[in-house]
Order: C-alpha cells, then structure tokens, then sequence
C-alpha cells in the first residue's frame, strides 16, 4: 500500500496530507485519535488515543535506517532507572516500491507538559527534585549496556564524525580521539524533557555515544539563557569536565557555531566563549 505522502527528501509533516497513515496507524493499532489532538513536525506525526496513550508516528528513508534498526523507543523500555513513558507496541511499514519506512509507537502518557521548544529564551525555573530527575537517570542510562550506536538527526555517530565535525569549524593541536563510549539518548534537549515531572521521551536515536554527549547537548541548548546553562554544567560537571565531555562540547558548539549558525543566534557568543576555553584545557591535557 502507497500512502499519499509523497516519498522525496523534501517531505514536511507538518504540511503534507497525513489523514491515511493516521488511519492506517489507528486500525492497526485499534484505537482511535481524540480530535484536536494532533501534533505534527517535519518529520513525525503524534496523536492522544481513546485508551489515554500517545502515538507517534514517523517517517524515515531506508538509507537512514542502520543496521541496528530503528527501534530506539521499544528497545529503551528496558532501561531500568530512566525515568520515560512506558512502551505499550508498535506497528511498522515499508511504502511498496518507495525507499520510505514508516514507524508508530504507543506508549503511556507523558507525565507532565514538555519543559519548551529545543531552544529555550527563558529560564524554566526548575526544581531541584527535577535536576535530581535528570541526573539520576542519565547516570542509570550510561551504566547499562547496549550494542546500539547512536543516531543523532537520524546520523551515525562515530569516531570519524565527531572528528569531522570538530574540524571543520576549530583549529587547534588537541587530539580528537574519544575514549569512552556510553549509552545516551542522543537528542536531549528541553522539547524532550517534562516539568515540573521529569521524564524523558523520543528515544528513536540512543545508543552508545562519547561520554558526555547528552549534557553537552542540554547546555548547548540552554546557551540563550545563561544561568541555565550554568546549571546544567554545575549539575553535569562529571560529564561535562571529563576529557570526552569536553570534546562533546566542542562538538555541540561545532553544530551551534558551524556553516548554519544564523547570525542572531544569541548562543553564537557563549558557544564561542566556551570553545576557546575548552581548547585551551584540551591543549594542556
């Protein structure tokens, strides 16, 4: 079956016709989206089923789907100690003669509303029992073990790509070479975390990651807000001051500071600022 979304990489959710694939999810499913409900992004769909569960749906090609799968959120429900939804099922498709993939997972409710957007401009004021949340459950995640790589932006992450990414925007004598790789979510940031209940969600693309990709990655994105981002380092300082966590920021102000960055980005200042000084500290390693 050829659903009505067309196939080319230019494919926006949030504008293309999803009623048929929402249909299609439901009767497989066998539930039914509450009008209203819908939430689309470029390249998922997600829905509040008459059962008090959530379904997320997304699109992904074939060349961006690893060996390893892409089942991120069904093989995340057995992380003891990561505070997430938990994972009812799933139903997956392949578009006939489209190089195209479709994926929905159904899984509890989030406890709380998403902290914001990715990029937050103001401080969200959390509580300390939220930063606890947090820490205590990136800490029980990196102690488990997984063959899973991770896939930020649908991207392997490997050695060669940190590197790349690195030098392509930094010149320095340090050496690049990551020492130890841990599970990791691999697209935390504030659209994926609830308050005031912590819990974490969207796991299509953990998997084992440079130590301290995930709290560089909350502090790139707390950039426009400074205290913010200070307590983000302040509570992921053993991430953060190890010689992988410095390298993951450096990588993460590589993304802010690279070929993309719009000029009134107001975390082009601060990422800059930081990546001076890690240098230095790597240089000095």
């Amino acid at each position: 079956m050829t659903l009505s979304v067309s196939t080319s990489q230019a494919v926006d959710l949030r504008v293309q016709p999803v009623d048929k694939v929402l249909d299609r999810v439901a009767r497989s499913l066998q539930v039914r989206f509450l009008p209203g409900t819908v939430v689309r992004k470029r390249r998922s769909v997600g829905a509040r089923t008459d059962r008090d569960t959530w379904v997320r749906i997304e699109r992904r090609l074939l060349d961006k789907i690893a060996d390893q799968g892409w089942n991120g959120t069904e093989c995340a429900a057995r992380l003891d100690g990561v505070t997430q939804p938990t994972w009812r099922g799933c139903v997956v498709w392949r578009d006939v003669g489209e190089p195209v993939m479709w994926r929905a997972d159904e899984t509890d409710l989030l406890p709380a509303a998403p902290v914001g957007s990715a990029i937050l401009s103001e401080d969200p004021e959390l509580p300390d029992e939220w930063w606890d949340g947090l820490s205590a459950s990136l800490d029980a995640l990196a102690a488990h073990q997984t063959r899973r790589v991770a896939t930020p932006d649908t991207d392997t992450i490997t050695q060669a790509s940190v590197t790349e990414s690195i030098r392509a925007v930094f010149s320095g004598d340090f050496d690049t070479t990551v020492q130890r790789w841990l599970p990791a979510h691999a697209d935390l940031n504030w659209a994926n975390v609830t308050a005031p209940v912590f819990s974490l969600f969207d796991w299509e693309d953990w998997g084992n990651a440079p130590q301290g990709l995930d709290s560089a990655s909350l502090w790139g994105s707390s950039l426009a807000v400074p205290s913010l981002a200070d307590r983000v380092r302040q509570e992921r300082r053993r991430d953060l001051e190890s010689r992988d966590g410095k390298l993951m920021t450096l990588f993460v102000c590589s993304k802010i500071l690279g070929p993309y960055a719009h000029p009134e980005d107001p975390r082009l200042e601060p990422a800059r600022r930081m990546a001076g000084q890690v240098i230095k500290d790597l240089q000095e390693d």
